[in-house]
């Protein structure tokens, strides 16, 4: 399989904070760096305000990975990374109970000018993603 063919298989879905990620990745995109066709950037507000379900229910539809890129503890909002990471964790549990992959889902701050730390989390996923196929549910699920 081509390069090309490969990274449209499995789709990964980037939460990116308007704060912090969604500007380090824009700054990726002036550099003229690339990185997977097969990645999706949805700019947000807090990803904290994102309920479990919505994360299992993209699995469903065939997301393959999603990265959830914060301002980690410099979040403008206060307590919103706390909640987010334990909003993750319950996330983590269903992953564990429907049989998918915990590597599946991330999360990690990017700051506005971090380049290389954005391109690396988006080839790792999509890697990850490309290794281990489409999301496939246990009888929990």
């Amino acid at each position: 399989m081509s390069t090309a063919a490969s990274q449209n298989n499995g789709k990964i879905l980037i939460l990116a904070t308007e704060s912090c990620a969604y500007p380090g990745a824009n700054s990726v995109g002036q550099a003229h760096s690339s990185y997977p066709a097969n990645t999706y950037i949805l700019r947000v507000r807090a990803p904290a305000l994102f309920p479990e379900h919505f994360y299992m229910d993209c699995f469903k539809k065939g997301i393959g990975g999603i990265i959830i890129m914060s301002c980690g503890e410099e979040c403008p909002y206060e307590g919103a990374y706390h909640a987010l990471a334990k909003r993750i964790d319950h996330v983590y549990q269903l992953m564990k109970k429907a049989d998918l992959d915990l590597r599946r889902l991330r999360l990690t701050a990017i700051c506005t000018v971090c380049n290389r730390a954005f391109l690396k989390e988006v080839n790792d996923m999509n890697t990850l993603v490309q290794e281990l196929g489409p999301p496939e549910f246990g009888q929990a699920a």
